[in-house]
């Protein structure tokens, strides 16, 4: 997810349970975590990856990019 207010450079918030983590897209590069298990970094890591192009439309299209 991102929220309305965020910021550049393109990027997004997983959150799960009481875990948290912040990945910029381009390049894919984690800025912060807190309680996600290795699998389950590597799981997010993954996604992000995959869903890149996605991520980076849906911001532009929100901020008006």
């Amino acid at each position: 997810m991102f929220y309305s207010d965020d910021h550049e450079p393109i990027h997004v918030h997983v959150e799960k349970d009481n875990c948290i983590a912040k990945y910029n897209v381009e390049p894919i590069e984690q800025v912060n975590c807190k309680g996600f298990k290795k699998q389950e970094i590597k799981e997010i890591e993954e996604i992000v990856a995959e869903k890149k192009d996605v991520i980076i439309e849906k911001w532009k299209s929100y901020f008006k990019k």
